[in-house]
């Protein structure tokens, strides 16, 4: 069996497991930061250690609900395109999903192998630096990050039950959230920003003009693709598309994963405070910086 389908079939049973857990068991703490007990277990994350990077892997990075989902049938698509073979739907490659028995088969598994993570960059297995690997980050402005996080944690039988949206814009700003801080992880990127193996794009450009970002992100990885190839990956890889093929791909969490995939929506859920107080927290951390500037505040955000 794949490493892609043993994902699928190890996460179809984990989904059965969380029934039975109480909400408070769902996070614990690894190193300081919070992950969700039943895909993220202990053991998964020391299985990071031997992880062994090669210069042609393809990996995919994301805060949790900035487009890594639609990223990963991007991608997919350009991959499949640029070697002649059929695009399969899978899961999501994240390297933190993976444990020990999974770990063995990546490590078999013929390149240029396509991996992704949610992980803050200072905690990426070294060895992807050290090979020089190629990573993909992709960024999505803070306020609809924090909507589209909430209707995640909201529907998701892994993760503990939320209280209220008020508490859960809290435990957003604090950090206390899978993956930890959405602004450490981006002040943390921005210091790799001079990295030639690393590209940082963000949802909202993406989702402007995609053919754009489609010939962006297989020139930075590599593969040469002619204009009609562009074109077609555009036409099925619009986010209306991806949901549509979500139930094939994801199978029950396709509509949890891809909910709507607006731009703005935060409108519909931030009160003026909350909205003032994300404002003030994206001056105190990433005003002036360039992934600031990436990220497009003043046209998305206010």
């Amino acid at each position: 069996m794949s490493a892609n389908l043993q994902l699928v079939a190890k996460m179809q049973a984990r989904m059965e497991q969380a029934k039975s857990m109480k909400d408070e068991e769902k996070l614990y703490r690894y190193n300081g930061v919070l992950y969700p007990t039943i895909m993220c277990p202990e053991e998964n994350m020391k299985a990071l250690g031997s992880i062994s990077a090669r210069g042609d892997d393809v990996m995919l990075v994301a805060y949790p609900k900035c487009g890594f989902n639609w990223m990963v049938g991007v991608v997919r698509q350009i991959i499949a395109e640029a070697k002649g073979v059929a695009s399969e739907p899978q899961g999501p490659p994240l390297i933190e999903f993976f444990g020990p028995d999974i770990m063995k088969n990546v490590e078999a598994a013929p390149s240029p192998r396509f991996l992704g993570t949610h992980l803050h960059p200072d905690n990426i297995p070294a060895t992807f630096y050290e090979k020089k690997a190629k990573i993909m980050v992709i960024f999505r402005n803070p306020k609809d990050t924090l909507v589209s996080y909430y209707h995640f944690c909201n529907n998701n039988p892994v993760l503990p039950t939320l209280k209220s949206w008020d508490s859960f814009f809290n435990d957003f700003m604090s950090g206390d959230v899978g993956w930890g801080s959405y602004f450490e992880h981006a002040k943390a990127w921005e210091k790799k920003m001079d990295d030639p193996n690393v590209m940082i794009v963000t949802y909202e450009d993406i989702k402007q003009n995609l053919s754009q970002g489609v010939r962006q992100i297989s020139t930075f990885f590599g593969f040469s693709l002619t204009d009609a190839q562009v074109e077609q990956i555009s036409q099925g890889s619009t986010f209306n598309a991806m949901k549509e093929k979500s139930a094939n791909s994801h199978g029950g969490m396709g509509n949890v994963i891809f909910r709507k995939g607006l731009v703005g929506d935060w409108k519909n859920h931030f009160t003026e405070q909350q909205s003032q107080e994300m404002d003030e927290a994206f001056k105190k951390h990433l005003e002036g910086t360039r992934i600031g500037a990436l990220l497009k505040y003043q046209e998305h955000c206010v």
